[in-house]
């Protein structure tokens, strides 16, 4: 994991609040390209068509692409480079497709000014926690031109092959720079639509706070663990408010 660009403490940068963002369905949504390429990437380097998917909810590509060759009948070892040759395949797969985000998806209602209005939040530094990989995270954010308002060079992606709760807990240690402190679990803030985000948020150490733009309801949301539940993203000052109580 990259340490922020600036390399400072805690103590030089007075950053106090980290505040992650799960991208699909909670910042845009570009699935119809994605699936795409997930399609094409999984036949280049299996030979096999990909004819049943699986829930993005929660998943990294790392852990998709197994259930994939499970529901597909196709034998891999767990151990093999084949993961590494298909996050290389869906990258090439997936940039290819970059020019048809604009046309073919499209970023949720108010997530530009919801993302502005918390990096303008005093001690705040904000970033993704993604399934994809980091250049098709980067991708799609800048699409629809998101990525200004984040670091993603401390975010956590699919190119490696753990949970997302992993990737929370590896963010928190290291998010200050080295020589900074730990964020804590209540400096920690976990922006999602998906109730195995909320669980994963739980475990790795954040406070879930949910959006009713996937496919959850509110009650499925909270009975995962969401400590709050706004109805979108449109009202830049109830996320600003969201992410201030929890923090409190």
């Amino acid at each position: 994991m990259e340490s922020s660009p600036t390399g400072s403490s805690r103590e030089e940068s007075a950053i106090s609040r980290l505040v992650l963002w799960n991208i699909d369905l909670t910042l845009l949504d570009v699935g119809r390209v994605m699936r795409a390429a997930y399609a094409e990437a999984f036949e280049k380097v299996t030979g096999e068509p990909l004819v049943y998917l699986t829930s993005v909810a929660g998943r990294t590509d790392s852990e998709m692409f197994f259930e994939f060759c499970a529901r597909n009948y196709v034998d891999v070892e767990p151990d093999t480079s084949i993961l590494g040759e298909f996050l290389d395949a869906l990258e090439e797969s997936f940039g290819r497709r970059a020019e048809e985000l604009p046309a073919k998806g499209w970023a949720m209602p108010g997530a530009a000014a919801s993302l502005a209005a918390v990096a303008s939040m005093p001690d705040t530094v904000q970033t993704v926690v993604s399934g994809s990989t980091r250049a098709n995270a980067t991708a799609k954010l800048a699409a629809f031109g998101l990525d200004s308002y984040l670091d993603l060079s401390i975010g956590g992606y699919g190119s490696v092959n753990y949970p997302k709760s992993s990737l929370i807990q590896s963010i928190r240690l290291h998010a200050a720079g080295e020589g900074g402190r730990a964020y804590t679990e209540k400096e920690t803030v976990f922006v999602t639509d998906s109730a195995p985000d909320v669980r994963a948020a739980l475990i790795g150490g954040a406070v879930p706070v949910a959006v009713l733009s996937g496919s959850m309801t509110e009650g499925q949301l909270r009975e995962a663990g969401a400590i709050a539940v706004l109805p979108d993203l449109t009202d830049p000052r109830a996320v600003m408010t969201a992410v201030h109580q929890v923090t409190a």
